[in-house]
């Protein structure tokens, strides 16, 4: 029953259901053959769609670690792996692309608070071409969030980095972080700021004004233009950080349509890869590409309004949580991008949601 119930909580969440009650109401009229498949894949016996009360404890004591565990081996397979037989025709596409890129990031959801008051905060690994870029694992920092980075290290730990390119945001420059992931057959390509005085005293003293641009890229929208500048140089000798084969310079210019300036910000950072695994070019995408794991938060704020939810029993924020970041994963997997108007899509047929989920026969 609890399998059934977390299928169909899940298939809510991706037709856009935000909680409990939205969730028991949209559950409510599931048509019954449909119902009934799903309580047989589940290895339960038939039964009514399960009332508010079943809903909502089966959601608040659901073990958050083996659900998103479950929830990380579903949508990384699908990446790596045609899904069923199903056409895109249907919603449901193949994600060919290798899965190299790994970003690491932590959102705290706002209206949620654990018993010592603390709110609770969540650190998610998001794998994939920005395209297709789902969540390979998620886990709960306990206490404040100044622990994320022995969270991260956690989460690490259990994940198969070979192969693998990781970036995140400069708390997660840390020595320890970086050994683990080299240790585990990873690389990182990380940014340097202040909090890191003397890695980022010995990067800012380098000559880059005498350092040749590598790698430019000019965007346009928002009424804004964005220029952005890299340069490379190779890891000086004696740099207090470990396995850097590369530093670099990130430089970002932004003015309006009319070439009016509106801001400039520079980033240092390090690179594990060297220039034969990981170029210029390379460098600045995987840079670029970290701001992914941003949007996915974006949407869980905006679509979701998961800020502005008040649930907090037990695990309830977090598998919440982890059931948008399946759904979101899902529609992106069946190449449904915008995931606003997927969740319109899939909100107009009862079928849809099961059929995104691999649910149905």
């Amino acid at each position: 029953t609890v399998a059934a119930v977390l299928a169909l909580a899940a298939a809510a969440t991706v037709a856009g259901m935000k909680g409990y009650r939205a969730i028991t109401g949209w559950v409510a009229d599931v048509p019954a053959e449909v119902l009934a498949d799903v309580y047989m894949r589940a290895g339960a016996a038939p039964a009514p769609a399960p009332g508010r009360t079943t809903i909502w404890r089966i959601l608040t004591d659901t073990d958050g670690d083996a659900l998103d565990a479950a929830i990380g081996v579903w949508l990384t397979t699908a990446l790596s792996t045609c899904v069923g037989t199903r056409s895109e025709a249907e919603g449901q596409a193949c994600a060919t692309e290798p899965p190299a890129h790994l970003r690491l990031d932590g959102k705290t959801v706002r209206g949620a608070k654990d018993d010592q008051g603390n709110q609770r905060h969540l650190l998610a690994v998001m794998m994939g071409p920005p395209d297709k870029a789902v969540v390979a694992a998620q886990a709960e920092v306990e206490g404040a969030k100044p622990r994320e980075t022995i969270t991260a290290r956690d989460l690490l730990k259990h994940m198969d980095l070979t192969g693998t390119v990781l970036t995140a945001d400069a708390l997660h420059t840390v020595k320890a972080t970086a050994e683990l992931i080299r240790e585990r057959g990873g690389h990182f390509v990380l940014p340097v700021k202040e909090n890191r005085g003397k890695l980022f005293d010995a990067l800012n003293a380098l000559p880059w004004r005498d350092v040749e641009i590598a790698h430019t890229s000019t965007d346009v929208g928002h009424g804004r233009i964005t220029t952005r500048t890299l340069q490379v140089l190779p890891a000086p000798t004696g740099l207090p950080f470990p396995h850097v084969s590369q530093v670099w310079l990130i430089e970002r210019y932004v003015t309006d349509l009319r070439g009016k300036p509106v801001s400039a910000i520079a980033q240092l950072g390090v690179a594990s890869p060297d220039e034969t695994l990981a170029t210029p070019t390379d460098l600045a995408r995987y840079n670029r590409d970290q701001w992914r794991i941003e949007v996915l938060h974006w949407i869980r704020d905006t679509l979701y309004r998961e800020d502005h939810s008040r649930t907090r029993t037990r695990s309830g924020p977090r598998v919440m949580a982890s059931l948008r970041n399946l759904a979101i994963g899902a529609f992106r997997l069946a190449g449904r991008t915008d995931i606003t108007e997927a969740t319109r899509w899939a909100c107009r047929s009862m079928n849809r949601p099961f059929a995104i989920l691999g649910l149905t026969s």
